[in-house]
């Protein structure tokens, strides 16, 4: 079991970097601990470094002695790719670990994923927050790490100098992180949106449904498809403060291709909410418009085609035939017309 002397201040993972540089990345990480035995399993898994010790009969891990000054951590034994497939892809990843903070004015607990080429000259000691790495001007560099400050009972997101540390005070929703509870926490990284969300809860509670604190995080720009190490680690400064780890799982998420979107980008969606507005003002102004002329349109040629059949059929008069009169006849005419026929026959015959 790694560990280091007291004589020297703790690297909280200087270690990692000197005894599992060599090993391949693990390209498909997944392990879950709901007690720490210490058997093959955790062994091929897990190791412990500092003052880390698993306790109770294995149902939880010590990072640091109630004695002062203390640190230690736990760490996922290989390097995983957060960079994977062809063409590269960010992946996703999920952890849950469930702790306990007692209490003082310990720094409190850390989880972080940190570089694999870091040097050791790079790694803290003792003195460090959360027993964690830090650079010459004493930032995380490059470490993105999710820390639970009992301190300043807050949770932050610290992305190695990559902007400012993003902080929640959880005492807005009733929680002491130092008050010896244990508690839940979930911590998910979305590769399509470069969004990292950490929940945390009661034990006695459910996972939340929206999280604690969110953060645009950039992955691929902070490690350029390098190898990192994943690890729990606590310091308690020059308090008495034990910090308990009672489970821990980890799973890596491919998704697949056709899900892969651009990275949102907060800032890009805060300058434009004015312009979708104006858009969507004008939008609404055009098809008010268009409503108004195709009503104005329909209307007339409804008139038209009423106009039109009225025409037809309102203005038509009903044609009734005319009555035959009939004219008296004169009588003495028809007996001259005979005479005058008569007449005519016989001076037919007679030239005959």
């Amino acid at each position: 079991m790694a560990s280091t002397s007291h004589l020297r201040p703790f690297p909280a993972l200087a270690f990692i970097v000197i005894s599992l540089g060599a090993l391949s990345a693990d390209p498909s990480p997944s392990f879950s601990f709901s007690k720490f035995a210490e058997d093959a399993y955790f062994e091929s898994n897990l190791a412990m470094y500092g003052d880390a010790r698993v306790v109770s009969g294995g149902s939880s891990v010590r990072l640091t002695d109630p004695g002062s000054p203390s640190a230690g951590s736990v760490v996922y034994r290989r390097p995983i790719k957060i960079v994977q497939g062809n063409p590269e892809k960010l992946v996703s990843f999920s952890t849950y670990f469930s702790f306990s903070l007692s209490g003082g004015n310990g720094n409190g607990l850390a989880f972080a994923l940190c570089p694999s080429g870091f040097n050791v000259d790079e790694f803290g000691g003792n003195g460090s927050h959360f027993g964690l790495p830090l650079g010459k001007n004493r930032t995380l560099n490059r470490t993105v790490a999710v820390e639970f400050d009992s301190v300043k009972n807050s949770v932050a997101i610290d992305v190695g100098g990559l902007g400012p540390v993003k902080v929640k005070n959880v005492s807005s929703v009733n929680l002491v992180l130092n008050g010896g509870s244990k508690f839940h926490s979930w911590i998910d990284y979305e590769a399509g949106s470069r969004r990292l969300e950490v929940r945390v809860s009661r034990s006695s509670e459910s996972r939340p449904s929206n999280p604690t604190l969110t953060r645009f995080v950039d992955l691929w720009t902070m490690w350029k498809g390098g190898d990192v190490f994943l690890g729990l680690s606590s310091s308690n400064g020059n308090s008495s403060q034990a910090c308990f780890i009672h489970a821990w799982s980890f799973k890596l998420r491919h998704v697949p291709q056709w899900m892969h979107s651009e990275p949102l980008d907060p800032q890009a969606v805060g300058r434009n909410a004015n312009n979708l507005g104006a858009h969507e003002k004008n939008d609404c102004f055009l098809k008010v418009l268009a409503a108004m002329i195709f009503g104005t349109g329909s209307g007339a040629l409804g008139a038209f085609v009423v106009l039109y059949l009225w025409t037809i059929f309102g203005n038509r008069r009903p044609v009734v035939p005319e009555e035959f009169v009939v004219e008296p006849v004169d009588l003495k005419k028809c007996s001259k017309l005979e005479l005058i026929v008569d007449k005519a026959v016989k001076d037919v015959n007679a030239t005959k």
